[in-house]
């Protein structure tokens, strides 16, 4: 009888691997149920029904953050990554089986466009990680808050709700968003809200941002923009100055836009509006004293009370400094008194001006200086047609060139002044209105014609006048007008025609003869001439005597010039 074959070492090996190599494809890549069987330390063993258990760390089974609940008997799912290592034991993942769930889910959750929950359990590169069931999310550090965060830590390993930006299966990554729930969840709070609220309603806010132009106010889940200009009635240059940020204010809508959900809001409109009779009580023409709160390169505003401001133009700040800037004629915090120029009450606006509350200088000046008074001044400016001299009272006087000086006028006029000079004027007339003072010098001098005077002995261009020699000198000689009249200056070349005539030393102090008057010097005195008197005698006697008919000689007719004035 024939016997059975028996099965060689071989024959064990392919059975063992046939039957290993089923279980392989029944459990390895898999997510199964199994039960735990024993606790040990921080490890928890499970029976998934294979030919040995497997060892999974008890921190799998917890939340981030938590402690794990698991007892000997509880049902697991876990996922199978080889049924067998080198120890002999089954290699199992409770995190690989979580993520696996959750990623079905998730998959499910985001094609929905659904939420999901998720806790916030640690911190990366431009962002923090977030759990979501098993599968782990990147939350980017602008996806945190509506506003900028500045600390996380209170939103750590706590449920919260999130919205699935990007799945990617494949390469494990999915992005969420917190800002998105909360936009989303504010924007159906702003709805229910603004629906409530009513244009004029009065209503109590918390200050939650101040900018330069306003700031924000909570209403309670929707914000409203309190504008700089609705906060006071008074000048306000920034909200800070009032507000600040925390701060309960009380409020009234001014307006509400329901298609872009903004709020106007004002404080304001919660005070008495000052700007009620202030045509009565600041009537033009009342002096008031006010506080400069602003200065511009167009003027200076001035607070008559909190609340009402009026605009001092440049034209009008001072009767004397033009063209200068404000800020050089007043400065901000400064007490000024003020006239009412011009009220407009449905504009808002009042005119003010500063020099007209002081005392007008030009009427100031023509009070104490009248026509025909002396005064005295420095030579401010010089002008083609004429000197402006600083008077009393911060005030200009013009002196014009025919005015300057007898004999003498244009730009040889204007060149016997300089700058800073110190010189003294007669007032000619004086005009407050138009702002002008008209002064003279040459009225001062001997011999001029002043104001409501005569002509005198003066010493007029083109004049023969008998002078006495007072000093004899290299370059000419110091001579007088008769006794008491103005003293001038002849230079050596205008002693004669001749040059033997032209020597200083032939005269002495004290003798007399005549002279021509030719112009006045840089100190308004007389200059004489004997040459340009010999000249124009010897013109005029050609003219009377040296026609054809006399048949004379020149030295005839200047022999009977000569002794016709001799004769005189």
């Amino acid at each position: 009888m024939a016997t059975a074959a028996q099965p060689t070492r071989d024959d064990f090996a392919a059975l063992l691997n046939e039957s290993l190599g089923g279980e392989n494809e029944a459990f390895e890549g898999r997510v199964v149920q199994g039960t735990v069987t024993a606790i040990e330390n921080d490890l928890a063993v499970i029976d998934v029904g294979l030919k040995s258990e497997g060892r999974v760390p008890l921190r799998e089974f917890a939340a981030p953050g938590q402690k794990a609940e698991l007892k000997v008997g509880d049902q697991v799912e876990v996922y199978v990554d080889r049924v067998e290592n080198s120890q002999g034991e089954a290699m199992l993942s409770r995190d690989r089986a979580r993520r696996e769930a959750a990623w079905d889910k998730l998959e499910g959750e985001f094609a929905a466009g659904n939420r999901v929950e998720g806790v916030i359990f640690g911190r990366v590169k431009g962002g923090f990680t977030v759990d979501l069931g098993g599968a782990v999310a990147f939350l980017p550090g602008s996806q945190v808050d509506i506003r900028p965060v500045r600390d996380v830590q209170p939103l750590m390993d706590l449920p919260q709700p999130f919205q699935v930006l990007k799945m990617d299966r494949r390469r494990g990554n999915i992005v969420v968003s917190r800002r998105a729930i909360l936009e989303e969840t504010r924007a159906e709070q702003r709805s229910g809200l603004i629906q409530s609220l009513a244009e004029g309603q009065i209503i109590e806010g918390v200050v939650k941002n101040i900018t330069d132009y306003g700031a924000f106010v909570d209403l309670g889940g929707i914000d409203g923009l309190l504008h700089v200009t609705d906060i006071s009635y008074k000048r306000v240059n920034h909200p800070s100055e009032v507000l600040e940020i925390g701060a309960t204010v009380k409020v009234q809508i001014i307006r509400i836009n329901r298609e872009t959900q903004r709020i106007s809001l004002g404080m304001k409109q919660l005070e008495s509006d000052p700007w009620e009779g202030a045509q009565a009580k600041y009537p033009v023409g009342g002096v008031f004293q006010g506080r400069v709160t602003n200065i511009t390169e167009y003027g200076a505003f001035v607070e008559l009370e909190p609340g009402i401001e009026g605009l001092v133009h440049v034209s009008e700040m001072s009767w004397t400094k033009k063209n200068v800037h404000p800020g050089k004629i007043v400065s901000t915090s400064q007490e000024v008194d003020v006239k009412v120029l011009e009220v407009d009450g449905e504009k808002r606006r009042i005119s003010l001006g500063l020099k007209q509350a002081q005392t007008n200088p030009w009427s100031d000046f023509a009070e104490k200086h009248p026509v025909g008074s002396q005064v005295e001044g420095e030579v401010k400016n010089a002008t083609e047609f004429g000197l402006f001299i600083g008077l009393d009272g911060d005030v200009d006087g013009m002196v014009h060139m025919s005015d300057i000086a007898w004999g003498v006028s244009g730009e040889e006029a204007l060149a016997l002044h300089r700058k800073g000079e110190t010189v003294q004027a007669v007032v000619l007339d004086v005009d407050a209105e138009k702002e002008r003072i008209s002064l003279g010098m040459k009225q001062l001098e001997r011999g001029g014609v002043a104001t409501g005077a005569t002509p005198g002995d003066g010493a007029r261009k083109g004049e023969v006048k008998t002078v006495t020699v007072l000093e004899v000198m290299d370059g000419g000689l110091t001579v007088q007008v008769g006794d008491d009249g103005p003293t001038g200056f002849i230079k050596r070349s205008d002693l004669g025609r001749d040059r033997d005539e032209q020597r200083p030393e032939r005269f002495q102090v004290g003798q007399k003869f005549d002279a021509q008057v030719t112009g006045t010097d840089r100190s308004k005195k007389p200059t004489f001439s004997i040459k340009a008197m010999q000249i124009a005698e010897e013109k005029q006697a050609v003219a009377q005597y040296g026609s054809s008919d006399s048949g004379a000689s020149l030295g005839d007719i200047l022999g009977a010039a000569l002794e016709r004035a001799n004769k005189k």
